[in-house]
C-alpha cells in the first residue's frame, strides 16, 4: 500500500532554524503525547521486531492523531517550528502562479490545479488570487492533505480569506486522482518529508538502519538490506560510477519511482513542479557527507537526533534532484528544467512585483524588500532550495525555469 504524506508544505524553509544543542524544554502535555506516540512505536517492535527507518519515520510524522503531521500542534510560523517560503508573504506563491498561468490557460476550461499539501494555506490563497488577477483560475484548486488537523486549518482560512468565488473553487482530496485529469500539480517542500530509507555499508554489505529497542527505550540497529534497498543503493553506485565505504551513511527513497507513478499517472496533460531542498546525485553523496542529510526542527532550532520526543519533532531528508528527474520521467513525463528557487523566482516576475511593491507604505515596502531576499539570495532559499518539473501534451511549459536551467548538473 503507498503512504501519501503529504502534510504541511511540507515542511521546513531554508528554514529559519539552526543547529542548537540548547533546545527548549517540551511542556508536560507535550512530553506525554511524546511518550505515548514512543509506546505505539514500540508496542509494533514488540510484535514484529526491529522496524526500518522509515517505518519509524513514518509513524513519528503521520501515525493518526500522535504523529507530527497529524496532531494538533502548531508547525508553521514564529510559533511553530520552521517557516516555509508561502509563510514569508505572497511573493512565492504568485511567482509560482505566474509561472504556472500560462499552461492552465492552454488547457483550458476544463484545467485543475492540484496542490500536495496545504500547510497553512497561505500558498493558496496567495496563488488563487493571483490566478484570477491573470484571468488563468483553474476549475478546481485541489488540496491533497490526509491530515485533518492541517485540512480544517486550511479551510477555515480559505473562508475566511478568500471571496467566496474562490473559495468556492476549492476542494480537498485524500489520495491521488484516480480519473485521467489536465492541469497542472505543484508540490513545496514534500519530497523531503517521504519516509527515507537510511543505509550503510559493512565489508561491503548494504546493511539497513533499523529502530528497535533496549528494554523501554528506542534504538538504532542495524540489519541486512532487502533486495529492493540494495538494488537502490546499488544503483546509487553505478551513476556514482564508485563503491560507497564502509560505514558510509546516508539516505535513499527506493519508493520514489511508484510514488512519482501515484502522484502523477493520471495527468494525462500539464505539468508537475516541485520545490525542495537539496542536491543533485554527485554532491548529495559526497564522500566527506558520510552521515547523510537527516536533520530534525524543534521551535526553529535544528538537532540531528530523530528518536528524540517523536511526534514533536520534524524529520527531514534532503532530496536527491538526480532521483527526482529518473522517477519524472520514467512515469512518462517529459523532463522540463532544474534550477535554484532564486533564479527560477526572478524569471517568473520576481523583478516586476518588487515594482509594484514600491508604491506601498514604507513599511511594508521594506518587509516585501526582506522577503524577496529571503527567497533568492544564495545564502538563504535562493540556492539552497531547487525547482524541478516535468509536462506533458502542453507546449512551452515554465520557460522561466528553463531559462536557468541546470539540468547538466544532474
Amino acid at each position: 500500500m503507498l503512504h501519501f504524506p503529504f502534510s504541511g508544505e511540507c515542511r521546513r524553509s531554508a528554514r529559519t532554524t539552526s543547529l542548537n544543542a540548547q533546545l527548549p524544554e517540551p511542556g508536560p502535555d507535550e512530553r506525554a503525547h511524546s511518550a505515548e506516540l514512543a509506546a505505539l512505536i514500540g508496542n509494533e517492535i514488540r510484535a514484529a521486531g526491529p522496524v526500518p527507518f522509515s517505518r519509524y519515520m513514518e509513524l513519528a510524522l503521520y501515525a493518526p492523531g500522535l504523529g507530527y503531521y497529524s496532531a494538533g500542534r502548531t508547525k508553521f510560523g514564529a510559533a511553530g517550528d520552521f517557516v516555509t517560503a508561502p509563510e514569508l508573504g505572497s511573493l512565492f506563491a504568485r511567482c509560482i502562479a505566474a509561472a504556472l498561468a500560462p499552461t492552465l490557460v492552454e488547457l483550458g476550461a476544463e484545467a485543475d490545479f492540484l496542490e500536495l499539501g496545504g500547510g497553512s494555506g497561505a500558498f493558496a490563497i496567495a496563488a488563487l488570487r493571483e490566478f484570477a488577477a491573470r484571468d488563468a483560475l483553474p476549475r478546481r484548486y485541489r488540496v491533497l492533505e490526509p491530515s485533518a488537523d492541517l485540512r480544517q486549518r486550511q479551510q477555515q482560512r480559505a473562508e475566511a480569506e478568500l471571496p467566496p468565488e474562490l473559495a468556492a473553487r476549492m476542494e480537498w482530496i485524500l489520495r491521488p486522482p484516480e480519473r485521467d485529469w489536465r492541469g497542472v500539480l505543484f508540490a513545496n517542500e514534500v519530497i523531503d518529508a517521504l519516509p527515507a530509507t537510511r543505509f550503510t555499508l559493512q565489508e561491503g554489505e548494504v546493511m539497513e538502519e533499523c529502530i528497535g529497542l533496549d528494554g523501554a527505550e528506542l534504538v538504532r540497529v542495524e540489519r541486512p538490506a532487502d533486495l529492493l534497498v540494495t538494488g537502490a543503493v546499488r544503483h546509487l553506485e553505478r551513476s556514482l560510477g564508485t563503491s560507497f565505504a564502509d560505514g558510509y551513511r546516508s539516505e535513499v527513497l527506493p519508493q520514489l519511482p511508484y510514488w512519482m507513478q501515484a502522484v502523477l499517472g493520471s495527468l494525462d496533460a500539464g505539468a508537475a513542479l516541485f520545490v525542495d531542498y537539496g542536491y543533485p546525485r554527485h554532491e548529495y553523496y559526497l564522500p566527506e557527507r558520510s552521515d547523510g542529510t537527516l536533520v530534525c526542527h524543534y521551535r526553529h532550532r535544528a538537532h540531528a537526533d530523530p528518536l528524540l520526543w517523536p511526534g514533536l519533532c520534524d524529520i527531514t531528508a534532503f532530496v536527491d534532484f538526480t532521483a527526482m528527474a529518473e522517477a519524472g520521467t520514467g512515469a512518462g513525463f517529459d523532463f522540463v528544467g532544474y534550477a535554484p528557487q532564486g533564479q527560477f523566482l526572478l524569471a517568473s516576475g520576481l523583478p516586476a512585483l518588487l515594482e509594484e511593491a514600491g508604491a506601498l507604505p514604507e513599511p511594508e515596502r521594506l518587509r516585501v524588500v526582506a522577503e524577496a531576499k529571503r527567497l533568492t539570495l544564495p545564502g538563504d532559499m535562493g540556492e539552497r532550495f531547487q525547482a524541478i518539473a516535468f509536462a506533458r501534451g502542453v507546449e512551452d511549459p515554465l520557460p522561466g525555469l528553463r531559462a536557468f536551467d541546470l539540468s547538466r548538473r544532474l
